[in-house]
């Protein structure tokens, strides 16, 4: 039976159509469509429901000392109140998942992808030391919201800001606030997965449905367009932006260089698989992502292959129209030498072959506070 959030009926009430993704039912879209979702965020402010993450608490003496031997960015470097994204991985160098840390008073919350959260929380206990460090799977306590766009803390400032808390728009990025909405004490970041500013909200399961709606009503008395988002758009928001979906541009089979993703890793401190990626920074790879915009009609999808000169080359990890530039575009895991700004290749999308170019990334600069 599939797992849902505390907000599925809200969501089946609203207009929302729902798919299966990694064990949940998840609203994919509402009734104004995708593409409308995606553009609402880029101008005003859109909402996500994204409950089905994982949520893992760390706690004890030893508790960072831990992390930062699992996770390849300087957990350790944290404050109070402040969060970084980093990775885990295999010996190897291999990526098991990605995650977003936050340091909070007297513990550490993991934020790890749905798909990926038993595991994720089995190879904690596998690397676990003899005491020191606790670990609680959180995830059925906490609903946890998005509310992403360039409106978005106008909203979030009316509706919680306080002589108490101060505004959420006076808290630097990467950073977290303890608030109350709707009766309700919340961990607010300023974090997101869209290139807009915005926050994410960690709520109590059982006051889900009364911030979401507090949320929307804020909006609407500030007459500041709000709605809704889907998981469709939640993908091209991210996509736009480059930022990685386990799955597509990280897996096991991965390496954060090949994902254009050291700067995730402090190659200088010793972490699980930190061997491996020095000498990947070193040596180079032979694999690497690139992002491509077609130059011919046509949507390419995971796992079509990638041609150049008439041979295959690589294959594509995500790909999708971009709303944003108005273009049909892919990441692609290519040879290195063929990942260049300017390489001209081609895509095999239903038997047919599709001219494109290698883009400068991301397709849309992030636009933050």
């Amino acid at each position: 039976m599939l797992q849902t959030t505390p907000l599925h009926k809200w969501h089946g009430a609203n207009g929302a159509r729902f798919i299966e993704f990694a064990n949940w039912s998840m609203p994919i879209q509402y009734g104004s469509g995708s593409i409308e979702e995606h553009r609402l965020v880029r101008r005003s402010a859109g909402l996500f429901d994204v409950s089905h993450m994982g949520q893992i608490m760390v706690r004890g003496n030893a508790a960072g000392e831990f992390l930062d031997r699992l996770i390849t960015s300087d957990v350790s470097s944290l404050e109070d109140n402040q969060s970084i994204y980093g990775l885990l991985c295999r010996q190897d160098g291999g990526v098991i998942d990605d995650v977003f840390v936050y340091k909070l008073s007297g513990e550490w919350l993991v934020v790890v992808n749905a798909a990926n959260a038993a595991r994720d929380l089995a190879w904690f206990q596998t690397n676990l030391p003899a005491g020191g460090v606790e670990l609680t799977d959180a995830s059925p306590r906490f609903a946890m919201f998005a509310l992403q766009g360039p409106r978005a803390i106008d909203v979030m400032d009316s509706l919680c800001g306080s002589e108490d808390t101060g505004n959420v728009g006076g808290v630097p990025r990467f950073s977290a606030v303890r608030a109350t909405i709707a009766g309700a004490e919340c961990t607010i970041g300023r974090t997101g997965y869209t290139g807009e500013d915005g926050v994410e909200i960690f709520a109590p399961a059982e006051h889900a449905t009364a911030i979401w709606e507090a949320i929307f009503a804020e909006a609407g008395a500030l007459d500041i367009a709000c709605g809704p988002v889907g998981l469709a758009a939640r993908d091209s928001l991210r996509f736009e932006p480059g930022f990685a979906l386990y799955g597509h541009e990280l897996t096991e089979e991965i390496s954060p260089i090949q994902a254009r993703l050291k700067w995730a890793c402090n190659l200088e401190k010793d972490f699980i698989g930190a061997e491996a990626l020095r000498l990947q920074a070193e040596q180079g790879v032979t694999t690497r992502l690139a992002t491509v915009q077609l130059v011919e009609r046509g949507v390419p999808r995971q796992g079509h292959t990638v041609i150049s000169g008439g041979t295959e080359v690589g294959y594509v990890a995500s790909g999708m129209y971009a709303p944003t530039i108005d273009a049909y575009c892919a990441n692609v895991f290519v040879a290195s030498a063929l990942a260049r700004i300017g390489t001209e290749l081609e895509i095999e999308i239903r038997g047919n072959r599709k001219r494109a170019l290698v883009v400068k990334r991301p397709l849309y600069k992030p636009a933050y506070r």
